[in-house]
């Protein structure tokens, strides 16, 4: 396979759909694109029906281009990471991995636009965020919940009114940000640096003002990051959580039992925000971002350095705290449903809670002047199976119950 027939397909899956986040390539299996998280089968001419080993392993080595440190990481730990850039079309982050004897390759499009915070519609406590001058920010949720493209909206803002040093250490680098206010230099793994705790170490020593790490991947990182945002810097970063509490956990699990208790106080004194990120489908097409956003104060530290207890949970925090801007996933859920962006079934399922948001549902429906419950209809429906009855037995139908008098309140009524 040459690099214009990979190009051809390539081409050939991203106009087969619109909106494609992903294409994937997987033996056994057709062509397929990802398009508002699901997946399409994609039509192509010769057609494959079903990948072979071979066709994969092809696709991945053209992807590879004879990079030996991308074959090293491949062959030794049997997945590598890269970037791929199709003309001017579009560029793609590209894990390739070994599965089953054989290779899978995703490669995951990259928007060449840098989005801002009015593209994504963030709420305006996100402006509160671009304006940190120290700290550490982590943007948290599954693979392709949207992280990256929250991060480049942040940087985007700082690099349109603050005149300082940025450093971005990614593993690819994704969205390419042009020089505007800020100076921005956007490091690779593998092609500008080894690791990332050496390029984080690197990074301390060219005078930036904040430093984004495409992902907090070990402890040394997150050592590293921490002690950078201690000494005045503004660390970003991403970690696989799934809300507030886990992330904290998260990061004091890397470390030592012994280590906790400064660990703890080291964290409380640094961490700014903590902005979680779900993708829920909207009504209509599209999706639709479930955020939840924790900042720092004097409840949340407290928590952090003591650990959750009753009513001192960084849920109930958030939840209290909603009026300043902050909002747990079901509050946020809740206020989607109310705008009409997604569907019932989809806010209990990208909920945290669902008995609470249940009760938020059906206020929304009382407000709107709909039906919380089927009550009436099940009373309908029983009604209508005892004619039902009573017809084929011949006999009158039994009379509809009446309501029963209200309880007189006058002095006749004795208590005994």
């Amino acid at each position: 396979m040459r690099r214009n027939e990979l190009d051809y397909i390539l081409s050939t899956m991203l106009d087969s759909q619109k909106e494609v986040s992903d294409l994937l390539f997987t033996v056994d299996r057709p062509l397929q694109v990802e398009a508002d998280g699901t997946l399409y089968p994609v039509p192509c001419e010769p057609p494959l029906e079903r990948l072979t080993s071979f066709q994969t392993e092809m696709v991945a080595l053209n992807l590879i281009g004879g990079n030996p440190r991308l074959l090293d990481d491949l062959l030794r730990s049997g997945s590598c990471d890269t970037s791929y850039t199709l003309a001017d079309k579009a560029r793609f982050r590209v894990n390739i991995f070994a599965q089953r004897g054989s290779y899978s390759i995703v490669l995951r499009k990259l928007n060449t636009k840098i989005p801002t915070l009015a593209d994504l519609k963030m709420p305006d406590i996100f402006h509160d965020v671009a304006r940190e001058k120290t700290g550490l920010i982590l943007v948290t949720g599954a693979t392709g919940s949207g992280k990256s493209t929250t991060l480049a909206a942040l940087l985007n803002e700082i690099n349109e009114s603050r005149p300082i040093h940025v450093v971005t250490l990614e593993d690819p680098v994704e969205f390419v940000h042009t020089q505007k206010a800020s100076t921005i230099n956007q490091r690779e793994l593998g092609q500008d640096f080894d690791t990332f705790p050496n390029g984080l170490r690197a990074a301390l020593r060219q005078a930036p003002k904040i430093i984004l790490v495409g992902e907090m991947r070990d402890r040394e990182t997150v050592e590293i990051a921490l002690s950078a945002a201690e000494t005045g810097h503004l660390v970003m970063s991403t970690l696989h959580t799934i809300d507030a509490g886990q992330t904290i956990n998260r990061v004091l699990g890397m470390f030592e039992q012994e280590e906790q208790e400064q660990v703890r106080q080291r964290l409380a004194d640094t961490l700014r925000w903590v902005i979680g990120q779900r993708l829920a489908p909207k009504m209509g097409g599209g999706r639709q971002a479930m955020l939840e956003i924790m900042g720092s104060n004097l409840r949340t530290r407290e928590s952090i350095i003591l650990g959750e207890s009753e009513g001192k949970s960084f849920y109930e925090i958030i939840e209290a705290s909603y009026p300043f801007g902050w909002r747990t996933f079901d509050q946020s859920c809740l206020e989607a449903f109310e705008q009409g962006v997604i569907a019932e079934e989809t806010t209990l399922l990208y909920c945290s809670k669902r008995g609470p948001v249940t009760r938020g549902i059906d206020n929304i429906k009382k407000r709107r002047g709909e039906l919380t419950s089927n009550v009436s209809n099940l009373r309908m429906a029983a009604l209508a199976e005892q004619h039902a009855i009573a017809h084929a037995k011949g006999s009158p139908p039994p009379p509809p119950k009446k309501a029963p008098p209200p309880m007189s309140t006058g002095s006749s009524v004795k208590l005994r």
